[in-house]
């Protein structure tokens, strides 16, 4: 058997002696710790303070995102109008957490809106014509997609001729053209975004990161009294960063960093649903993610549907505890089903 492993070249013992009498100004620090640093790239005193103590500070700015005044502007033209916004989501994780999140701050900021998740059988992966049919009889006058949405031309010039119009949230790579909507938030996207690996929730969050400002340059206050929604939905984000199984390195290292801090202190009440259906102690860290919550979010749009995920994880339901039960129910039994599936 052939094994393929790519080992990574062996640190500069210059560069690694370097950053181990940096961190050894105040304490010592182990050279052989200094050597994986910089095989990460990690090579100087500041990048390795933002690697172990990750701060909100160094969030990018979310206009770095092509597409975002546009996107804002357009949004806050809503807000004014009292327009009802659609959130259209993927089924998995990324997309119902990304769903959540934008319902939950538009409840927060008095915003009219639904929420769509297709059916993953029916209606399969991406933006879809029954979706769109239904943002028109649901009154909405813009679609937000979220997680998906970066290759749907024909389903977007369908919504167009119907009278919508679209923002895409998504983080998949383009094609080599971009659906016609009136704003697209990808961090792919040249000129790319400083962290092309954010999930799709996380471009969700960098939109209300900019939202919220101008929101509230108009006058406008969330019922909570918190604006800002890193503080909100750190917590949600991390789910999304932890399931997508994307990079935890730069912005995604700070939005996990809170987002643990905020899960196991005060987590949204849907995940405080879910968290509550374990039977044994944990520290909630990322494995937990993928291995406890994320199943069961998943094993909705697999078993049931995936909307029932999103009214947990919204936590607005007085049968909240009986709802999170369900997707334990549906996890049990993907569970059993694969293990008949494969003996």
């Amino acid at each position: 058997m052939q094994y393929r492993w790519i080992l990574r070249e062996q640190a500069e013992s210059a560069a690694t002696t370097r950053l181990t009498e940096a961190l050894s100004a105040k304490q010592p620090f182990p050279e052989a710790l200094a050597a994986v640093l910089v095989q990460r790239g990690i090579d100087t005193y500041e990048s390795a303070k933002d690697f172990f103590r990750p701060s909100g500070e160094d969030l990018h700015d979310p206009y770095l995102l092509h597409g975002m005044e546009t996107a804002v502007s357009r949004i806050a033209t809503a807000v004014t109008k009292g327009e009802k916004i659609l959130f259209y989501g993927d089924y998995d994780v990324d997309g119902t957490t990304a769903v959540t999140m934008m319902s939950l701050f538009a409840e927060d900021w008095g915003i009219p809106y639904d929420f769509y998740i297709p059916d993953r059988y029916s209606e399969g992966y991406g933006v879809s014509y029954k979706g769109i049919d239904a943002a028109v009889e649901g009154g909405a006058g813009l679609v937000i997609t979220l997680d998906c949405g970066i290759k749907a031309h024909d389903q977007i010039r369908y919504a167009n001729k119907m009278g919508l119009e679209v923002l895409i949230c998504d983080h998949h790579r383009p094609g080599a053209t971009l659906p016609e909507a009136v704003a697209i938030l990808d961090p792919l996207i040249e000129p790319c975004y400083p962290c092309t690996a954010l999930t799709g929730c996380g471009v969700a969050l960098k939109l209300l990161q900019a939202l919220s400002a101008r929101l509230t340059e108009l006058g406008h206050t969330p019922s909570s009294g918190q604006p800002d929604p890193v503080v909100s939905y750190s917590d949600l984000v991390t789910l999304s960063i932890a399931c997508d199984i994307v990079p935890i390195t730069g912005e995604n290292r700070i939005l996990a960093h809170h987002g643990l801090q905020k899960l196991r202190t005060d987590p949204v009440p849907g995940l405080k649903a879910l968290m509550d259906q374990s039977t044994t102690e944990r520290s909630w860290d990322i494995s937990d993610l993928v291995f406890f919550i994320g199943p069961r979010i998943n094993s909705a749009g697999r078993l049931t549907h995936a909307k029932e995920a999103v009214h947990v994880l919204m936590g607005t339901s007085q049968h909240l505890e009986e709802l999170a039960k369900e997707l334990q129910q549906a996890n049990d039994e993907r569970k059993l089903l694969d293990k008949e599936m494969t003996g």
